[in-house]
């Protein structure tokens, strides 16, 4: 016997003016305003580069000169796109973030159009009652749709990484698309449906690389098998999704190949990299996952086991099966790279989330009123802390919690900004009369526990990332630094050579305009050095740069940070 049982009024679809409203809040805090940061500078600095370069900069990406052609150009490609239609009117740092709003409404309608079509399955669809009254078809899949995208904005590890200009980012939206295009293969198994798939594997490998592509078409394969496809059909169908998506790839690796911009070629760094995201699992990498993935799919994976778990008496199920099988092959995936980073966990979100949304129905009614007062409760305490942390920065009262407001931030003078006090007031208040929504009307629609869980998260977003966006700024960026250097710096100093990192050497060339060397090369009269205050290699930097006769010309770091340090030297002539 199917595991749900639902009224009609329990599908009532959310408002497609609330969604877009939840969906715009969630993703301009954080992206308006906000320098590049250290997690995203590298990646920003690469969009820079290309939309202020020439077709070397387009084929071979690097960061100032630094190269940086290991994930693939397609992330880039956009920002830089954006960049150069934009950046006129936005600046270049809120222009390359244009493409990080397209990504994530790509990723979360693909997701809501995923779970639309599986929730019309008959198989998906709830028991009839005695008497009727039992939702249709579309009115069900809609509140799916509905849900699997609330769950998704209400993740723990979206919420960070979905406001970064990362390749990872655009990953986890295409995997996204890739879902759909496979429900509706499966559903349709015809040569376009096939192609399209093709198309999503194509940019997937121009993302971040062919594994993630080839371990998909391995996992859809499976699903056919298990759903008892055609096997002829299928197999000829993904070898043409497969072609496709090789042939999309070749946009890039062709030309590069070709033209060696720079006189290099970027494909051998781009296989290299490829080759170096895979290993053996061992247990400090499943550790690893769970550690991580405990707070990153938070709260998609309690809905998600308990979806597989009330469901497991029903068989050939497409909405269980098919991201389940994802899941795991990505899951897997993740457990043999030998350096997995947080971003590399969005390729698994969207399947997890869409496996939750099946298993809120499900889930009886004491427990998803039980979700709501929690999320009520813990959620309006913090945003209310938030609240007073950002009165005592400005009054200095509570005395102790200004101190700790304060004391990561030196030097910081705490101002009023109107805007963004004028933001925070009103999400505040929506987050007021939402909650007031719950107590007073006692809705039934399936959505509210987590309409509840994701607009709280949202309102705590939007408090930092307006309240507290300005004490972020001044800890975490190299603005200020990259400033410093460049006043010390003469007007026709030629070119700079570093040992910077990617984030500093983007932050450092798009805060002060520091002309570093090339990817062609040359010898350059100044050098910025990086490395820690306690660092006892610090005279072998100074030989293998050859400065041991060169003049100090400035020394410094960023504020909040007492270990990292900056020098700049002028050599001798």
């Amino acid at each position: 016997m199917k595991p749900v049982r639902l009224p009609a009024a329990a599908t009532l679809a959310l408002p497609r003016w609330a969604l877009l409203a939840l969906g715009m809040l969630y993703i301009l805090p954080g992206l308006i305003g906000r320098d590049p940061w250290k997690e995203d500078a590298g990646s920003f600095g690469i969009m820079w580069t290309m939309a202020h370069g020439g077709l070397d900069d387009w084929l071979y990406p690097n960061i100032a000169g630094l190269a940086a052609a290991g994930e693939g150009p397609l992330a880039f490609w956009l920002g830089a796109a954006c960049i150069k239609l934009f950046g006129w009117i936005l600046g270049d740092v809120l222009a390359a973030r244009v493409s990080t709003i397209g990504i994530f409404v790509t990723g979360a309608v693909s997701l809501w159009y995923t779970a639309f079509h599986l929730g019309r399955r008959a198989e998906a669809q709830p028991l009839r009652l005695a008497f009727g009254g039992q939702p249709e078809p579309d009115d069900y899949g809609r509140t799916l749709g509905d849900t699997a995208v609330l769950i998704y904005l209400g993740c723990l590890g979206l919420l960070v990484q979905s406001h970064l200009t990362l390749a990872a980012t655009l990953q986890g939206a295409l995997l996204a698309y890739f879902l759909y295009r496979a429900v509706r293969y499966v559903e349709t198994a015809s040569p376009r449906n096939a192609v399209l798939v093709g198309l999503s594997l194509g940019a997937l490998a121009l993302t971040r690389g062919m594994l993630a592509p080839a371990v998909l078409v391995l996992a859809l394969y499976a699903c056919t098998r298990y759903l008892k496809l055609a096997t002829a059909d299928t197999l000829r169908h993904l070898a043409g999704a497969a072609a496709v998506g090789f042939l999309i790839t070749l946009v890039w690796l062709a030309p590069a190949a070709l033209m060696q911009p720079y006189g290099l070629s970027p494909v051998g760094e781009w296989l290299d990299w490829n080759a170096g995201q895979l290993g053996f699992p061992g247990a400090a990498s499943v550790k690893g996952f769970f550690r991580i993935g405990v707070w990153f799919f938070w709260p998609a994976w309690p809905f998600a086991l308990w979806a597989i778990w009330a469901w497991r008496r029903q068989q050939h199920l497409l909405h269980i099966v098919m991201p389940v099988m994802f899941f795991g092959a990505l899951t897997l995936l993740l457990l043999c790279d030998p350096a997995p980073e947080n971003g590399d966990f969005l390729k698994m979100l969207a399947p997890l989330a869409l496996i939750a949304a099946f298993g809120l129905p499900t889930m009886k009614r004491g427990a998803i009123n039980a979700i709501d007062w929690f999320s009520v409760m813990v959620l309006t305490i913090l945003g209310a802390l938030v609240w007073l942390f950002w009165i005592a920065k400005l009054t200095g009262w509570p005395a102790q919690l200004s101190h700790n407001a304060l004391k990561l931030v030196p030097g910081f003078k705490p101002e009023v900004g109107i805007v963004a006090f004028a933001v925070a007031a009103a999400t505040s208040i929506g987050w007021i009369m939402l909650v007031h929504w719950r107590l007073s009307r006692q809705p039934s629609v399936l959505w509210r526990a987590v309409v509840l869980s994701s607009s709280g998260l949202i309102l705590l977003w939007v408090l930092l990332m307006t309240l507290f966006l300005p004490e972020l700024n001044y800890g975490r960026s190299y603005a200020a630094v990259a400033q410093q250097i460049a006043a010390r710096l003469p007007h026709d100093a030629g070119c700079i050579d570093t040992n910077a990192g990617p984030a500093q050497r983007a932050s450092f060339a798009y805060f002060g305009r520091l002309p570093f060397a090339t990817m062609a090369g040359g010898t350059c009269n100044y050098v910025l050095l990086q490395d820690n205050i306690r660092n006892r290699d610090a005279r072998d930097l100074v030989s293998r740069y050859g400065l041991r006769r060169a003049t100090l010309l400035w020394e410094g770091r960023r504020v909040r940070d007492s270990d990292e340090r900056f020098r700049l030297f002028q050599r001798a002539r």
